[in-house]
């Protein structure tokens, strides 16, 4: 009787497990029941400055959806707030960072225009007021968010069809009053990424390239020596979408076809000017331009007692009829007149004007404002080209959201770099005061627009937060390739950025929506598979042993006392 039984009492127990294996995969699944949509993300920076805690502290997500209709009173502690750029209420925002408000979550939706890998669009499009009110919009945020400690995560994504269905969805939801809970369902939003982690010992990278001047047996001592500079990184609320055009993208790529320019020049021993030329892409420069100041001090004495001046170049593509000249002497100073003299006389053949800025250095006070000031710091006569008449604040203005291909004006570009050239050129060769165009359109030394266009929108696309790139990006051997085609010999100083500043990663990530079911719907499928869990085992049962031993499991055992009788 015994081993008649043990292969019923086996396809019983075969068959529960299957049945419990089924339940507890179909009860895994009962919570996320549809995956809507996946959207790439970027995340709003995470970084120290002197042991002071900034940006978004948190990286991971995983709450529920809502937007601006959630009912007043709303407990938005485990909900993530999708909030269009086009709808932000910046006092709204203001208030509930500055009042620690519990927030699950926080995700902007940038416009399209935004976006750096949409070049096209920002050739065809055409501002309009509602484009420079959002731009305010985007400027006081990124202005709050970068400034303040967050203790949850913030996101940025951009508009596209399947996040604004999602969007209109929530909004419906929370005008009627059914927020999306554990309770009503609704969609939940989910981030996994590690932990934020310290960016070690960040690198910084300069990228020097010298142009040799013409130096005859009768020159005894060392030729004199031009330095053009431009700071290349950038500074931005978001690290993956910090691309700064402008700021200071405008800025390399006028050094670039500078150094185009005068290679064509120096390559003919006729044409080489008496004057050495070194042409410099820094690092650092949001962080009190760092990388300048070591790459300075990189300099050996008689290099840099060699320096008749320098022009450092920066946001130089959002003009239209004016620059400022940015000086750190004063406009007395017979070196600064002979500079502003040189960029007069050529702007005014060029119908356009140039200002002078006089900005004293206090030595006390760490803060450098422009990058010249690291060359004032040692004596050496300095300038800063800009369309800014003032400087920016620490870490504002160096590559911004707001900072893409769109704002930039490449004929402001090409202007610039006429500028420069001619004023340089009129200076090397002698010719100040003359109205002489060296490099005149359509000449062998004239300006090429395509190759400007082209390396504008490259920086365009690639966002440059100097702790993020490592010392052999791809973009920096492209720096690197570039200034080795036009200029005598390259170098590259790899410095580690001062521990002033400490950043986190990651930066990007893609985020899951997903539409889940309420809970009154979880408990009523529960329901359903045990019920059907239980007459399924009570059919087995009664199929292989007998209706006696199903009622035989639910019957109370003997007590101890009946068995010792």
């Amino acid at each position: 009787m015994g081993h008649g039984n043990k292969p019923g009492q086996r396809q019983v127990l075969e068959s529960v497990y299957s049945a419990i294996a089924l339940f507890f995969i179909l009860v895994a699944c009962v919570e996320l029941c549809d995956a809507a949509t996946v959207v790439d993300v970027y995340r709003l920076i995470q970084y120290d400055m002197s042991g002071a805690q900034f940006g978004s502290r948190l990286a991971n997500l995983n709450h529920h959806a809502g937007s601006l209709h959630s009912p007043p009173g709303s407990d938005l502690s485990r909900t993530v707030l999708i909030i269009p750029l086009r709808d932000l209420n910046i006092t709204f925002v203001t208030e509930y960072i500055t009042q620690k408000q519990p927030l699950g979550g926080l995700l902007i939706l940038l416009p399209q225009m935004f976006r750096p890998e949409n070049i096209e669009m920002a050739k065809s499009s055409h501002q309009t007021d509602g484009d420079d009110q959002l731009k305010t919009v985007l400027a006081e945020l990124e202005k709050l968010l970068i400034h303040s400690k967050i203790p949850y995560p913030v996101y940025f994504a951009f508009e596209d069809d399947d996040i604004e269905a999602v969007l209109a969805d929530v909004k419906r939801n929370d005008a009627s009053g059914q927020p999306a809970t554990a309770t009503t369902g609704g969609y939940k939003l989910v981030v996994s990424v590690p932990e934020p982690k310290k960016r070690a010992s960040p690198t910084i990278t300069n990228i020097q390239g010298w142009l040799s001047g013409l130096k005859t047996d009768e020159d005894t001592n060392q030729l004199p020596t031009i330095v053009i500079v431009a700071s290349y990184d950038t500074f931005g609320a978001a690290p993956s979408l910090s691309v700064g055009s402008d700021s200071n993208g405008s800025g390399v790529v006028a050094l670039l076809e500078i150094a185009r320019l005068f290679s064509v020049l120096y390559s003919n021993p006729k044409t080489r000017g008496r004057y050495n030329l070194l042409f410099g892409l820094t690092s650092g420069g949001p962080y009190n331009y760092n990388g300048t100041y070591k790459w300075l001090r990189s300099f050996d004495q008689r290099l840099r007692e060699s320096v008749d001046y320098t022009i450092c170049l920066n946001s130089v593509g959002s003009w239209d009829k004016e620059l400022w000249l940015h000086v750190s002497k004063p406009p007395e100073n017979a070196y600064i007149k002979q500079i502003f003299e040189g960029f007069s006389d050529v702007a005014e053949e060029l119908g356009i004007t140039v200002g002078l800025k006089h900005k004293k250095i206090n030595i006390s006070n760490s803060r450098v404002a422009w990058e010249h000031e690291q060359f004032s710091r040692l004596r050496v006569t300095a300038a800063t080209l800009s369309e800014l008449s003032v400087a920016p604040e620490l870490l504002e203005s160096t590559g911004s959201l707001l900072d893409g291909r769109l704002f930039v004006d490449e004929t402001a570009v090409i202007k610039s770099v006429k500028l420069v050239a001619e004023s340089l050129a009129r200076h090397i060769y002698g010719h100040k005061g003359k109205n002489i165009q060296i490099f005149a359109e359509n000449s062998s030394l004239a300006v090429n627009p395509s190759y400007i266009k082209s390396w504008l929108d490259l920086l365009s696309q690639t966002p440059r937060v100097a702790p993020f790139l490592s010392k052999s990006d791809p973009f920096i051997l492209a720096l690197k390739k570039e200034l080795e085609d036009h200029t005598d010999e390259v170098n590259v100083q790899h410095e580690v950025l001062d521990g002033v500043f400490t950043f986190y990663d990651p930066t990007r990530a893609s985020l899951n929506v997903y539409q889940v079911a309420s809970v009154t719907f979880d408990l009523l499928l529960l329901l359903v598979l045990g019920s059907y869990l239980i007459v399924l085992f009570s059919f087995l049962v009664v199929t292989t042993r007998g209706l006696d031993d199903l009622i035989s499991l639910f019957r109370r055992p003997p007590s101890r006392k009946v068995k010792a009788a």
